[in-house]
C-alpha cells in the first residue's frame, strides 16, 4: 500500500475550490423544539410539520410552523404560518403564507396591563432582538374589538407604536361606560 501510494501520480493543476450549494444538511419530520432557562422554565417552543437546516448559512426553514416564545417580563408571543425561515442566530424570522403573529394579553408590574395585540398577513418578518414586525405586504392588525388593515407595517414592541403606511383604514369599536 506504501509502495503503492508512492507510485500513484500527482494531480495535475488545481481544482477549483466547490461552491457550497444551498442544500438541506439535516431534515426534521414532525418535530417540536423546547428551549427552558437557567431556572427550567420554558422560554420558547417550535414545533412544525418539517424543518430543513441548511448548513451553508446556518438557516433553517419549516412547514407548518408552531412558535411559542416567552419573555423575561413573562409575556407569551406565539407565530404560525405555512412556511417560516429563521437565520442561523434565529434573531430573524420570515413568516410566509397565512401568518399569524399574536403577543398574548399580560400584566407586567406595576400595574401595567397590555391587550392581545395580533398581526396577520401573508408575509411578516419579526425581529426578535428589537422585538419588531415588519410587512411590505397587506397586514390587519387586531387590538381589541379594534381593526387596522394597511399595505405596509412595522411595529416596535419597546415603543409600542405601530408605522402604518399606503391605504389604511380602520374599524374602531366604541366602548360603554360601565354600569349603564
Amino acid at each position: 500500500s506504501y509502495w503503492l501510494l508512492r507510485a500513484t501520480p500527482a494531480a495535475t493543476g488545481t481544482s477549483a475550490p466547490r461552491a457550497v450549494e444551498h442544500q438541506p444538511s439535516d431534515v426534521m419530520r414532525g418535530f417540536a423544539v423546547r428551549n427552558h432557562g437557567p431556572d427550567g422554565s420554558l422560554r420558547s417552543e417550535v414545533r412544525g410539520q418539517e424543518a430543513r437546516r441548511f448548513i451553508d448559512d446556518g438557516s433553517l426553514e419549516m412547514d407548518h410552523a408552531r412558535i411559542r416564545a416567552i419573555s423575561d417580563a413573562g409575556v407569551l408571543t406565539t407565530a404560525e404560518a405555512d412556511r417560516v425561515w429563521t437565520d442561523a442566530d434565529h434573531t430573524q424570522y420570515v413568516l410566509q403564507g397565512n401568518a399569524v403573529v399574536v403577543r398574548h394579553a399580560a400584566r407586567l408590574p406595576p400595574a401595567q396591563v397590555l391587550e392581545r395585540l395580533e398581526f396577520r398577513g401573508d408575509h411578516l418578518q419579526v425581529f426578535t432582538h428589537e422585538r419588531r414586525v415588519v410587512s411590505e405586504q397587506p397586514v390587519l392588525l387586531i387590538r381589541g374589538a379594534h381593526r387596522i388593515t394597511a399595505q405596509r407595517l412595522d411595529w416596535a414592541d419597546t415603543e409600542r407604536v405601530a408605522q402604518l403606511t399606503g391605504r389604511v383604514r380602520a374599524l374602531l369599536a366604541t366602548t360603554r361606560p360601565q354600569g349603564n
